[in-house]
């Protein structure tokens, strides 16, 4: 009976010994914020998260919230991390205020800009072209009203002379619904917009050379991550050091399949799948 009782604790002793070397084998599912809307931030996220996933190990939960509250939940903890910081100016304000919550993990896309959109067939090259240029109709087709492009593009078109100019607010779906009916009928066409976007991949655009700086130089995106994240998740951090996407194309393969359809991490999974060398560079220790 003795015996019984000995071996009967040795065993629980051994069982309370491998749920305690598995509890602390089993690694924590990290939380990531996107932006819901912005097509940059999904194929990023998604992307980033189906090789946290089936590459590192770690289970992820992503989290579709606004801007300011997805900097809010990095500096706070709440979050672990977010791959759509636009610095150093659109987010500006952002990180100036949580600077010293967070840590910035370096550029996941490096070319990141706003301006003035049109089709490659068009004559126009610069803003200023716009003004002698009478195949726009003296329209600008914008997206929502008080966005960071579309008060650009109000000093834009004071600072360029661009008289008569009407900047017609609406919505990122609806921009390039205008732009799908111009390419199709070959029309002249401007609209507010940025880079990365599906659109690139979609058609053959380019922005409208800005002398005047009205719309910045180019910006950069972002990896930022807790405080705590290194020590959380040091493979993870040392991911994030490295993936960058190579152009506006690589990012927008995956932009424009979500764009025709194609759910987010079904994109993502068969991106990842079909990129291994890319990968690869990612996550090599």
């Amino acid at each position: 009976m003795k015996m019984r009782r000995f071996l009967g604790a040795g065993a629980a002793l051994v069982l309370a010994m491998g749920t305690s070397l598995a509890s602390a084998d089993t690694k924590p599912t990290l939380s990531i914020g996107y932006v819901d809307g912005w097509s940059d931030s999904v194929a990023t996220t998604f992307v980033a998260s189906e090789i946290i996933k089936e590459k590192l190990g770690y289970d992820t939960k992503l989290m579709p919230v606004a801007a300011g509250i997805m900097w809010q939940g990095v500096a706070t903890g709440k979050l672990d991390l977010m791959l759509s910081a636009w610095l150093p100016v659109t987010h500006g304000e952002y990180w100036a205020k949580n600077k010293d919550k967070v840590v910035d993990y370096g550029q996941n896309f490096k070319d990141a800009k706003i301006g003035l959109i049109v089709p490659e067939y068009v004559k126009a090259k610069s803003v200023a072209d716009l003004a002698t240029d009478d195949s726009f109709k003296k329209k600008i087709v914008g997206i929502d009203a008080g966005s960071g492009v579309m008060i650009k593009t109000d000093q834009a078109i004071k600072d360029y002379g661009l008289d008569g100019y009407k900047l017609v607010a609406s919505s990122g779906a609806a921009m390039t619904a205008e732009l799908a009916r111009a390419e199709d009928k070959h029309e002249s066409i401007a609209v507010t917009g940025w880079v990365p976007h599906w659109m690139f991949a979609k058609w053959k655009l380019r922005f409208l050379d800005d002398p005047k700086g009205v719309y910045g130089a180019a910006e950069t995106v972002d990896s930022v991550g807790s405080l705590d994240l290194e020590k959380k998740a040091p493979e993870v951090v040392a991911f994030l050091k490295k993936f960058q996407w190579a152009s506006a194309d690589e990012i927008g393969a995956v932009m424009l399949a979500v764009q025709n359809g194609e759910k987010p991490d079904a994109a993502a999974k068969a991106w990842v799948t079909a990129h291994p060398d890319r990968v690869a560079q990612w996550t090599a220790k």
